[in-house]
């Protein structure tokens, strides 16, 4: 199971680590799809600071169990909280967030199981 979970936990990772990068550093893709859902620019410094937190946990995570289960359920939240946003806003594109969020909650499983 633990390979797996490295596996996964990785994967997302380095996931979370782009993603983060792009928003720290305003990439038009990223804004406009905040801006879609109505999440004003203030708080993407903060967003883009939760992901590298996210991505930072999850790889500490294989060598410390209890950072690595905290991550996973963290960055599971963010991306429920991504998918509401979405919904609330009423833009159905949600496959990016959704297909994040199942990942965290597999890393999550996976780390618990291993």
């Amino acid at each position: 199971m633990f390979i797996a979970h490295a596996v996964v936990a990785g994967l997302l990772a380095l996931t979370l680590a782009a993603s983060a990068t792009f928003t720290l550093q305003r990439n038009e893709a990223i804004v406009a799809s905040m801006r879609k859902v109505d999440v004003p620019d203030s708080w993407l410094p903060r967003l883009g600071a939760l992901k590298a937190a996210g991505a930072v946990g999850l790889v500490a995570g294989l060598w410390l169990a209890p950072l690595g289960t905290a991550a996973a359920v963290g960055v599971t939240l963010y991306f429920i909280g991504a998918i509401v946003t979405h919904l609330r806003a009423k833009n159905f594109e949600l496959a990016p967030a959704a297909t994040l969020a199942l990942m965290a909650a597999a890393a999550l499983a996976l780390r618990l199981a291993a």
